[in-house]
């Protein structure tokens, strides 16, 4: 039977796999990452309805075939609830798979086209290296660019890793300084001691350990654009100081008696709400208002979900390229769970996770299992209400198990926890309380 379907779909324009029962295609799932699975529902050790939980589980995108000479309304019906493409009864009906077999490609074919599209529509809808297809976004976009020929100095705020950095390259990019100096200073880095020296440079001499004269980032930057990066953590006594080199645009470095002139566009940017820090003492109102004559807000990326797709299609091409990989992008399942997450770190957070997965990823689809793994999480996060399954087992019915059968049972399944919880006949739950138990996690 394996060689006469191995035959067929080599025919059919498939590699074609095969694998004389369940057990040693569950411990290989993961590295063949197959397309289409043809599973018998009578095997040895494990069933064909067993494996096709574990490969919904594990790879929702995986087409599964089930095969029987013994097909019953109940265990077909119970197939299609797993998620099987069809039920097919023995023997076969070869005319029938192929036209599944072309289903298959077609879902292919269609999955590849949109995935696609969205990396088209990515590059599309990026501006100045941000991407975004949402209202919110656009509007920024526009702000910029109406804003950059004019505005000499700029405060943009948000939460960390909503991209703040990119605004003020864009805005550097599209004035009229573009030739010049963009210089990036991140105050949050800084020991306090050393700010001023940092910003306004020092003579040789003006404090222990500087043994030569030293340029400040202000005169770094002449004639280009400065960027101060958290903003809200400088001191308070520096604050004074940088408020009348925005002012006047005059510099003096520490230890020196004469200022010099410097021409700087000062983009600043908080995640902190420096109106509350000016209420609170700890700002200094005059410097809020010098620096917010334009505020430019970007919103946090929960609130703007639709980008995600587009944001994760871009990221996806990045380390594609990095990391000599062919990935196209990934499964819908992966797709919810990104769209989904809270995001506190923004799209920092979602580079990074998109970074990871690519680097675990050994196919070309980004699966489920692949992006949690990445965003930290050993399992999908529950919904609020939970209808349990009626093969799950409660905790008050729960079968005593000792340490000799769980071990026996993941040996069986090739380490699957989902798989071993089917076989023990209990729910994923409690398998993983005893896991704890016996120190098996």
């Amino acid at each position: 039977m394996l060689a006469l379907v191995s035959r067929f779909a080599e025919g059919e324009g498939f590699e074609v796999i095969s694998r004389p029962g369940g057990q040693s295609l569950l411990t290989e799932l993961p590295v063949l990452r197959p397309e289409v699975v043809l599973l018998d529902r009578n095997m040895p050790e494990l069933g064909g309805l067993d494996i096709l939980r574990v490969i919904r589980d594990a790879d929702p995108e995986c087409q599964v075939i089930l095969m029987t000479a013994d097909a019953t309304v109940e265990s077909a019906i119970e197939a299609v609830k797993l998620g099987a493409l069809d039920y097919l009864t023995k023997p076969l009906d070869f005319v029938r798979l192929g036209e599944l077999f072309s289903t298959v490609r077609f879902g292919i074919a269609r999955r590849q086209r949109l995935l696609a599209a969205d990396t088209e529509l990515a590059g599309r809808f990026e501006f100045c290296g941000m991407v975004g297809r949402s209202p919110v976004m656009q509007e920024l976009f526009d702000f910029i660019r109406r804003l950059a020929p004019h505005a000499r100095t700029a405060l943009v705020s948000g939460e960390t890793g909503t991209g703040k950095e990119l605004v003020a390259r864009a805005l550097h990019k599209l004035g009229p300084r573009r030739d010049r100096r963009f210089v990036a200073f991140n105050c949050s880095a800084v020991v306090e001691t050393l700010f001023e020296s940092e910003l306004f440079g020092h003579t040789r001499g003006a404090f222990t350990g500087a043994v030569e004269a030293k340029a400040g980032l202000f005169e770094t930057a002449d004639g280009g654009t400065l960027f101060l990066d958290e903003i809200g953590e400088l001191p308070l006594q520096v604050q004074a100081k940088l408020l009348r080199v925005i002012e006047y645009g005059e510099v003096q470095r520490v230890g020196a008696n004469e200022g010099k002139r410097v021409d700087v566009r000062a983009i600043a940017a908080t995640n902190r709400r420096l109106a509350e820090e000016v209420a609170a003492g700890r700002f200094r109102q005059d410097l809020y208002y010098r620096l917010n004559v334009v505020e430019i807000a970007l919103a946090p990326l929960r609130e703007r979900r639709d980008d995600i797709p587009y944001l994760t299609a871009a990221f996806i091409k990045e380390f594609a390229k990095r990391f000599e990989k062919p990935l196209a992008g990934l499964s819908p399942g992966a797709e919810r769970l990104l769209h989904d997450a809270p995001w506190p770190g923004n799209i920092r957070e979602l580079r990074n996770v998109l970074e990871r997965a690519c680097m675990l990823s050994e196919g070309r689809i980004l699966s489920e299992r692949e992006v949690l793994a990445a965003l930290g999480g050993g399992q999908r996060p529950a919904p609020s209400v939970v209808k349990p399954a009626a093969a799950d087992v409660t905790a008050t019915e729960e079968p005593e198990l000792d340490r000799r059968q769980i071990e026996q049972a993941l040996q069986k399944v090739g380490g699957n926890r989902s798989a071993a919880a089917k076989l023990l006949g209990v729910s994923r739950r409690a398998l993983y309380r005893r896991l704890d138990t016996f120190g098996l996690r």
